[in-house]
């Protein structure tokens, strides 16, 4: 499942491509498979990057893979990348566990070239705020979410430093039911019957995408996502930041 859509990142063949937070490698997977870039994936987590080596590995010993990649363990508070080093930058679904999310994001920002972009993903706040409620457990945990971001707070944290927003998304409205109904039964019963079936409803749908399933989540990503995702560049002129 992608959060960041690779057609407004605009990710072309040559150019060097930071995953931080990459966890299993999702969003690294899909840029080697569609250029001919070089893929940092990097990660706090060192089972999640096994995983991401893994399946990075099998793509290319298939040769479904165009770009390079390479593996790195390392913090978004602070990188371990010369300035300017990336020409596109991902990161989806991290800042929200980050205790100091305004220094991950200058850290960001550093190693993200003059003429880059950059794609931020964090959970919305209405499904957020009702899951927090729901079930302490949650966010209450090691890793867990550390804060809920209202949408102009978020925005407002990136425009402040140097980036200028040009494009907004809202994604994933039917894995919000998912996360709510594990918060009813127990986040961490993975067992529990209707979070089970949920579940394997949602991988069916990401197996198949048929139209009607892809038109209700649409629609219901105008009021009740799961991620909301921003594209932005390094801003020549902070002034007109959307």
């Amino acid at each position: 499942m992608l959060t960041i859509d690779y057609d407004l990142i605009g990710i072309k063949d040559g150019e060097r491509v930071l995953d931080v937070g990459c966890g299993e490698g999702r969003h690294s997977w899909e840029a080697c498979k569609r250029n001919d870039c070089l893929v940092c994936a990097l990660d706090i987590e060192e089972v999640d990057l096994k995983k991401a080596h893994y399946a990075l590995y099998l793509m290319e010993q298939q040769g479904e893979t165009k770009g390079k990649w390479l593996l790195l363990k390392g913090d978004v508070t602070s990188l371990p990348f010369k300035d300017a080093s990336f020409d596109k930058i991902i990161c989806s679904e991290v800042l929200e566990h980050v205790p100091d999310d305004i220094q991950g994001i200058r850290d960001l920002v550093r190693v993200l070239k003059d003429d880059g972009t950059l794609a931020v993903s964090v959970p919305s706040y209405l499904p957020e705020t009702i899951c927090w409620k729901l079930c302490r457990m949650y966010h209450d945990r090691p890793g867990g979410h550390i804060r809920i971001y209202k949408s102009s707070e978020i925005i407002s944290k990136l425009q402040q430093n140097n980036l200028a927003i040009y494009a907004v998304r809202r994604k994933h409205a039917l894995h919000s039911f998912y996360w709510i109904s594990r918060c009813l039964f127990g986040v961490n019963n993975e067992k529990a019957i209707i979070p089970s079936l949920y579940y394997k409803f949602l991988v069916w749908d990401i197996n198949n995408e048929r139209l009607p399933v892809r038109l209700l989540d649409s629609f219901l990503n105008n009021f009740f996502s799961k991620s909301l995702v921003l594209y932005a560049r390094k801003a020549q002129n902070p002034d007109h930041n959307l």
